[in-house]
């Protein structure tokens, strides 16, 4: 749920190890989990549990009320929408207010309007929750990015990343599919309260969290002069940022397809769809740190075209719908080219901006991250009932192919 300059320290560091073997003793490495960074990892992952429990359930809910496959996208495209208002917003909110009351708001907008699913309320109603809980959403991811990035120690910052990706995706491991079984067992109103307890867990740990924006500063590092910050308009004119943001935004619309109408496509049983769904989000996060280790020694442009290939395959395969086999099996490619291209595209992203400029690289790659995940949805949605769900999943997948020229770009920086 993330991208910044760190990783070119730790390759630099990994690089002058070599040189460091002639010293009779090595620098002692940097404890990679404080406190504090352990509180984010601790919020992240409250945070997108309460996200992924319904992302999937919140369609089913809309398609319930009668409001069909375009219904169904439409509450999964407002949720983005106001994911992404929050985060064109967010660097600017967290530099006035700093990281506590900002991640506080987004605790609050994220858990309470959740509990508008208790009751069976018209589709409005629900696109109007989706919205505001978007909002909470997108600006709780924005503060725990850049305070990941900002928190992790200099010289162990590839790892440090890494594992921050792993406490930020497994959510999606349970609660994604464990939404929708949960919902099919034992209802919505146990889903709902499991949602907004999981939002509201920051509130209790904020004392825990740096309170205001330093910037340039990281735990342990000299006081020095704040770098000029990197506004969000400024960061999207620049190519190495723009370019890794387009090359996920394509992954993301993908992504968005399938959390939202794998459970819904006929022709496959709830319980297929949610082993898909398991299957993509452990492919993701295993992926998703591997990918971190792996850039850091061959550089993490080079993993976009291979992961692109793989999840472009991973999608297509859910042609054949009908088989189970086939549907965990596409779903497991998908998650693991899904994985890589997430954490590669937040690398590269990182590694371009000085400290100041962490916020708004987090909240580019963020945008990248959510738009693509709602206009995926309402797009689909919409012809989904002339092609067809099998073609459909097929054509998103080959969707994702058009980033080749543009992640080969990156694979030759």
């Amino acid at each position: 749920m993330t991208q910044f300059g760190f990783y070119g320290h730790s390759m630099s560091t990994l690089t002058g190890a070599g040189t460091s073997r002639n010293r009779t003793e090595a620098a002692p490495r940097s404890r990679l989990v404080s406190r504090p960074l352990a509180v984010v990892f601790l919020c992240a992952s409250c945070t997108l549990t309460s996200f992924d429990l319904l992302l999937s359930v919140t369609p089913m809910d809309a398609a319930a009320a009668g409001a069909g496959s375009a219904g169904a996208g439409l509450v999964t495209g407002v949720l983005l929408l106001g994911t992404v208002a929050a985060e064109l917003a967010s660097s600017g909110l967290i530099r006035r207010f700093g990281y506590r009351p900002v991640l506080a708001a987004g605790a609050v907008l994220l858990g309470a309007p959740s509990l508008v699913l208790l009751a069976r309320f018209p589709v409005p109603v629900i696109a109007l929750a989706s919205v505001i809980r978007g909002l909470g959403f997108g600006l709780g991811t924005v503060v725990l990015d850049t305070l990941a990035a900002l928190l992790v120690p200099p010289d162990r910052r590839g790892e440090g990343l890494g594992l921050f990706g792993v406490f930020a995706t497994m959510p999606g491991v349970v609660a994604l599919p464990g939404g929708v079984w949960l919902a099919g067992h034992f209802g919505y109103p146990l889903v709902v309260s499991l949602t907004a307890a999981s939002a509201l867990v920051p509130l209790a740990v904020l004392a825990w969290l740096p309170g205001q924006s330093k910037g340039s500063c990281s735990p342990g590092s000299p006081a020095r002069q704040p770098e000029p910050t990197t506004g969000l308009l400024a960061g999207l004119r620049q190519i190495g940022q723009l370019r890794p943001a387009l090359i996920f935004a394509t992954s993301t619309i993908a992504a968005g397809v399938v959390v939202s109408f794998l459970p819904l496509a006929s022709g496959i049983s709830r319980n297929a769809a949610a082993a898909g769904l398991l299957a993509q989000a452990l492919t993701a996060t295993v992926s998703r740190w591997w990918a971190g280790r792996r850039g850091d020694r061959v550089g993490h442009g080079r993993l976009l075209v291979p992961a692109l290939a793989i999840a472009s395959l991973g999608l297509s395969s859910l042609i054949w719908l009908a088989s189970p086999i086939a549907v965990i099996t596409g779903m497991c490619l998908f998650g693991a080219g899904f994985g890589i291209v997430e954490n590669a595209t937040f690398a590269l992203m990182i590694d371009r901006v000085p400290p100041a400029g962490l916020g708004t690289a987090s909240a580019i790659w963020n945008l990248a991250y959510d738009s693509g995940y709602g206009a995926g949805p309402a797009v689909f949605g919409l012809f989904v009932g002339l092609t067809g769900y099998p073609v459909a999943f097929a054509l998103v997948g080959l969707l994702m192919l058009a980033a080749l020229p543009a992640a080969r770009r990156e694979s030759g920086r």
